[in-house]
């Protein structure tokens, strides 16, 4: 397997039993040793020289990527929640995702591309909250503006994101810039558009001052957008995701339809078509839709006949607590009574083999 096909995926599971205490003995295994870095960094499997080097150096922002690893695996989770392949991690793994990111398909564009943002959000987020040592709010953010509304202050604490960006890149990307093939530059060309995405929805806020909120004077900041404005944008972008060939001298790409517009550094790009995802497959690295609860009235992706693949659904009837009869009394409460409600559930039935299509 190339060295640069593992990517982030790779070694961002055992780096978060490091960094999470609540999740892995490791933590009492650091504290055991002196807390030391050294020790921890070097046990990383499947760092290059250079992501060895800033673990050892920023140990603390480590942390806080390796803390931030739930949050953007559940973006990726709520955006593929009603498709077949629905960004489900395997914990068996140790490559979290599982051999689907082996193809280098618009799945694994949108990977690369989700993890590659929430790096950036998570170091930003970290620096404005002051945990961090080498950075703390946008240093440039000072003195007076002037934007549509007129001339303001810049104050608060600007969120960092220059410095997120930088140090994202340089950790992420290092891997990937030891390979010279098209995987690689397909991986460091959606690490970018992660990156990109989150800086997108930077945002002005401002607060005003002045006689009854006049807002004669204005104090102002940057601050990042909710994580779900980046997940629903790199969305798009893997429904409009443009495949892609080597050009002749192997230093990017062309579109390998010429219908289709070229890429943009906003653009998700990949080289080979998504398995449908239907059955449980080892070698592509699909879990199959056996078992998934399906929507009987949908057209869409969720759908029963779409979901299942064909093979059917089983129906259950199951019952669940609700609130209902609910009432307003003044003033100001509503008050519901707890209601049992019976439904029907329906799953995809299992193929006729439940055994993995792939050979063990």
């Amino acid at each position: 397997m190339n060295a640069c096909l593992g990517g982030i995926w790779l070694w961002l599971p055992l780096l978060l039993t490091w960094l999470s205490p609540e999740v892995s003995s490791s933590w009492w295994y650091m504290r055991a040793t002196g807390g030391s870095s050294r020790v921890m960094c070097d046990n990383v499997p499947g760092l290059v020289s250079r992501q060895r080097q800033l673990c050892h150096r920023h140990p603390d922002v480590m942390r806080a990527i390796g803390l931030g690893v739930a949050e953007w695996t559940a973006e990726c989770q709520h955006q593929f929640r009603q498709h077949r392949w629905n960004c489900n991690t395997l914990d068996r793994d140790h490559s979290l995702f599982g051999r689907v990111l082996l193809r280098s398909s618009r799945e694994s564009a949108f990977v690369y591309a989700i993890s590659s943002a929430g790096v950036v959000f998570a170091i930003t987020r970290a620096c404005s909250q002051g945990e961090l040592k080498p950075c703390s709010c946008d240093p440039k953010k000072k003195g007076t503006a002037k934007d549509s509304k007129g001339t303001f202050d810049w104050g608060g604490c600007s969120d960092n994101i220059d410095y997120g960006i930088k140090f994202a890149r340089a950790f992420v990307d290092a891997k990937e810039r030891k390979g010279k093939d098209a995987r690689a530059l397909m991986n460091l060309h959606n690490n970018r558009a992660g990156r990109k995405a989150v800086k997108r929805f930077l945002k002005q806020e401002c607060k005003c001052h002045g006689v009854s909120g006049s807002c004669t004077l204005r104090t102002c900041w940057l601050a990042m957008a909710d994580f779900r404005k980046t997940g629903d944008y790199l969305w798009r972008k893997y429904n409009g995701a443009i495949q892609v060939v080597m050009n002749q001298d192997g230093t990017g790409f062309t579109v390998a339809n010429k219908r289709f517009k070229k890429p943009t550094k906003n653009d998700l790009v990949y080289f080979e078509n998504s398995p449908d995802y239907c059955i449980r497959d080892r070698d592509a690295g699909s879990p199959g839709t056996a078992g998934r609860v399906c929507n009987l009235t949908s057209r869409g992706m969720d759908s029963c006949e779409v979901m299942c693949c064909g093979r059917g659904y089983d129906t259950s009837r199951v019952t669940r607590m609700t609130k209902c009869e609910c009432k307003f009394h003044w003033c100001c409460a509503v008050r519901c009574q707890d209601c049992l409600e019976a439904l029907d559930v329906h799953t995809c039935k299992a193929p006729k083999s439940p055994d993995w299509a792939a050979p063990t």
